[in-house]
């Protein structure tokens, strides 16, 4: 058992900051690679490290083709005693210099002058003081606080906590506002959590996302900032990621779908769906639903809209979060017959249509006679045995079934039963083929699925020469409910 570690020196203090800071730089180039392979309308085209002229806001400056830039200023540290407030953004510096307020408020005026646009940014692994009047109306999807900062007179208790911001930073409380809808304040980005995002970035740009990976991106910043170049440009970046053996898949365009969680990589993407405030549910475990008057239908048109979004685009990695039947449904929008190559990312490595595989698995199949039609219902039970439940509900809302398939590995249903992609690919294959042979005489499928995300899109993606299908979400205690139709 590991005890408590004693404070960190001076020198750890500063090393974990800069490595911090290198982070937050290759996460940028990371970004730069996912603009460039999505064609996104204004892409990231180079990496400022500490760049001269730009004031407090020179840690990672990310240019674009055009503006808005994104200046941003890391701030680390190694405990968590003070969260970002009022006082830590206002008070005066240890030494009595200008607070961090005031700094970043003069490099924003000087930027104003120098650039048409631009975006500024704290980053930090300081978490929020949820308690501060401005601090709380922070919008965690886009890390502003405007426009709640804005609500209630110059007498409110807003207005006095503006006014007290205003007179720190030496701006008006116009000036302020004109500030604050510009500064992000990305908070919360412990190490530890930067990696996690880092280290999916990089799977979904085809790299490598282990620790040895993320630490040869850091690496590569570093060796740059010794040889004085503080200016990453793509080309640098495309050739260190070659050198340093990276590369594990070729580039592919960005399809963010949100459903259950914000995307951190939509604004790096191609086409995205945001549909997480049309879901029921405050937390993601608990979002299965379209939260009235959204509906199903209106989330299909959306995805099924998807291809003429991408132009001649044919591979792509689609993220985000979604449950089964919307991973399905944006694999069937995706089909390999249509040209389509996809890809997601499961347990950290990217689940794509394309990985060989030797020959199709061969799934077990049971029946199990329901007698209420002429329709056929299929359970896929991969993950999680599902074939009891979707019976009893079968049953109890006396769908037109004639019988149920429950259709999974042959080894059984288990959270790890498939490996990798190669697997993937090839129960999805085999899955489908049991289907085919399983619909004869049937007109119309109920698919029900409990399978890795990833497996549901592989298998989305591959559905042809089956029959319609109708796709069904499980609501978990209240059962299932009917989400898509399928054309096949």
């Amino acid at each position: 058992m590991r005890g408590p570690l004693p404070p960190p020196s001076a020198t750890g203090v500063r090393i974990a900051g800069d490595r911090f800071q290198w982070l937050v730089a290759w996460e940028a180039c990371v970004a730069a690679l996912l603009d460039f392979a999505s064609g996104v309308v204004n892409p990231i085209v180079g990496i400022g490290v500490e760049v001269d002229g730009v004031g407090n806001l020179d840690d990672v400056v990310i240019h674009r083709g055009r503006p808005p830039h994104t200046h941003k200023q890391v701030k680390y540290t190694v405990g968590s005693a003070t969260p970002v407030n009022t006082a830590y953004l206002t008070d005066p510096s240890r030494t009595g210099g200008p607070s961090i307020l005031a700094k970043m408020a003069t490099a924003w005026k000087a930027l104003r002058v120098a650039e048409e646009l631009t975006e500024l940014a704290i980053v930090t692994n300081r978490q929020a003081d949820q308690k501060d009047l401005l601090m709380q109306g922070r919008d965690s999807r886009t890390g502003l606080l405007v426009p709640k900062a804005a609500e209630g007179g110059p007498r409110s208790a807003k207005g006095r906590a503006r006014l007290q911001w205003a007179s720190a930073a030496g701006l008006s409380e116009a000036e302020l506002l004109d500030l604050l809808a510009v500064l992000q304040f990305d908070l919360g980005y412990d190490p530890e959590r930067l990696e996690k995002v880092v280290s999916l970035e990089m799977t979904v740009a085809g790299l490598r996302g282990d620790s040895a990976a993320i630490s040869s991106g850091i690496d590569f910043v570093v060796d740059q900032v010794i040889a004085g170049r503080r200016e990453l440009t793509l080309g640098a970046i495309q050739e260190a990621i070659e050198a340093r053996g990276l590369r594990v898949d070729s580039a592919r365009a960005t399809v963010s779908i949100a459903t259950l969680r914000p995307d951190p990589l939509a604004q790096h993407a191609l086409h995205a769906i945001d549909w997480v405030d049309r879901f029921e549910g405050e937390d993601a475990n608990l979002k299965r639903h379209p939260r009235p008057p959204a509906t199903w239908a209106e989330l299909q048109a959306e995805i099924q809209a998807i291809p003429s979004q991408l132009g001649s685009v044919k591979r792509v990695v689609v993220t985000g979060s979604m449950r089964l039947a919307p991973a399905f449904a944006v694999g069937a929008a995706l089909r390999m017959v249509y040209g389509f190559d996809v890809a997601a990312v499961q347990r950290g490595e990217l689940w794509r249509s394309d990985a060989p595989y030797a020959t199709s698995a061969t799934p077990a199949a049971t029946e199990r006679a329901i007698d209420q039609g002429d329709d056929l219902a299929i359970a896929i039970e991969v993950s999680a045995p599902i074939g009891e439940a979707v019976t009893d509900w079968i049953r109890e809302r006396a769908l037109p079934v004639r019988r149920l398939v429950v259709i999974g590995p042959a080894s059984g249903p288990r959270d790890n039963a498939v490996a990798g992609a190669g697997e993937a690919c090839a129960l999805a294959a085999g899955i489908r083929d049991a289907v085919r042979q399983q619909v004869k005489g049937h007109s119309r499928i109920h698919l029900f699925i409990a399978a890795p995300m990833a497996l549901a899109l592989l298998l989305g993606h591959r559905w042809n020469r089956v029959a319609p299908t109708v796709v069904y979400e499980d609501l978990a205690a209240l059962g299932y409910e009917a989400a898509f139709s399928v054309t096949s």
